[in-house]
């Protein structure tokens, strides 16, 4: 199946063009013409995209790689090393297997893994990365993932699941329903093979939509990489019925950032105006809506009830950006044109009425330095602008 495009001397061209515009490339005259001209360079541009997201891959010598959008929306590195450290036991089951990264790293903590997916072509692609990755303890099911389920007729310590929305219903409004497989609807025929399930959903989907569909949520972690949230994990146990933990991460090369709070509680937003700092919780914190719990854990003001930014007197360690306050004034006419007009200011706006790219064009103030300008509303209603530096 793979024998043309592991010939030695079409793995060496590859390698070599790594990088390389393929559009440009397309238009020239295939030096191998016994093998599909296309395929070759889209393991050119799978593997670039792999350089950096899945580098154990990258580093492997004759992996095969499928499309270079099945590689954009598999799991990283990253992430999947993240899942692996939430789950225990000896056994796992992923019913939505894909191009295995999940599995890879599943398979570092577990005795053994089965991988479940439906297209033949990526099944196979898969059992031989793997041996290439050097993996033994994983079986591979080319087949519908409820049929596996009852073939193997087997207990579980995890049921792993990444469905895919189906095509169908694309721009609608995302639910799990409309994905495959769908998983509130087998919810309680995967809990006849398993305790624990863990799944993972696109960061669009909406918190509460995804509460409302589902049963026996534990958890729910929101990943994001370097301030952008790639992933929601939901931990479901069978029969659950307590407090939901909802547990934040913004992974970065410095240092991980971390944030938890439990679903539910009321708390109250002590509201006040600026002061000397000011902080902006990281994206994956912004997604959880956890905004009241971000404030009242680390005894902070907020500067409205719906800007989402904080201050204090003294600055304190954040999980999110923390600047130093060196401006503050009302949004008028007089005040723009004597601190900010013609200027070079990062600009971001919360809970304000006109977008970046109209104070942008309004203002004529030039993008990057090293200020930064915040345009939002404080506890007064008034339209303020606060111009920080960054610590």
């Amino acid at each position: 199946m793979f024998s043309c495009i592991l010939k030695p001397e079409i793995q060496t061209f590859i390698d070599q063009n790594i990088g390389v515009d393929i559009s440009k490339l397309a238009l020239q005259k295939n030096p191998f013409p016994d093998t599909d001209w296309t395929e070759i360079l889209n393991q050119i541009a799978a593997k670039t995209k792999s350089k950096s997201k899945l580098p154990s891959w990258f580093e492997t010598q004759n992996i095969i790689y499928p499309s270079k959008i099945s590689v954009e929306q598999t799991s990283s590195e990253i992430t999947a090393l993240y899942k692996s450290n939430l789950i225990f036991g000896k056994n796992l089951i992923d019913l939505t297997g894909g191009f295995g990264v999940d599995d890879f790293y599943f398979s570092k903590v577990m005795s053994t893994v089965v991988h479940c997916e439906m297209n033949a072509s990526l099944s196979e692609i898969v059992k031989h990365n793997f041996n290439q990755l050097g993996v033994a303890n994983t079986s591979f099911y080319n087949n519908d993932s409820a049929l596996a389920l009852k073939e193997i007729d087997a207990q579980f310590d995890w049921l792993y699941i990444d469905p895919s929305r189906r095509n169908e219903a694309k721009g609608k409004v995302f639910m799990l329903k409309d994905c495959l497989p769908n998983v509130p609807e087998l919810l309680d025929f995967y809990f006849s093979y398993t305790e624990n399930v863990l799944l993972k959903t696109a960061p669009i989907l909406d918190i509460s939509a995804g509460l409302s569909e589902l049963k026996f949520v534990k958890s729910i972690h929101i990943i994001a990489v370097d301030n952008e949230v790639k992933e929601l994990l939901w931990e479901l146990a069978k029969d659950f019925d307590d407090t939901i933990t909802i547990k934040t991460v913004n992974i970065t090369k410095e240092e991980n950032e971390y944030f938890d709070f439990q679903l539910g509680c009321n708390l109250t937003a002590t509201i006040g105006l600026p002061e000397k700092y000011l902080y902006e919780p990281n994206s994956a914190i912004m997604k959880s809506g956890g905004f009241e719990n971000i404030g009242h854990h680390f005894g902070l003001k907020k500067l409205h009830q719906h800007s989402h930014l904080y201050t204090s007197t003294a600055v304190i360690d954040f999980p999110g950006r923390i600047f130093e306050i060196t401006n503050s004034f009302a949004y008028t006419k007089n005040e723009m044109k004597q601190f900010l007009q013609n200027q070079k200011s990062n600009i971001t706006t919360r809970n304000f009425p006109e977008t970046v790219e109209n104070i942008r064009k309004k203002w004529k103030i030039k993008d990057g330095g090293d200020q930064y300008c915040f345009f939002t509303t404080d506890a007064n209603n008034n339209k303020i602008v606060l111009i920080c530096s960054k610590i």
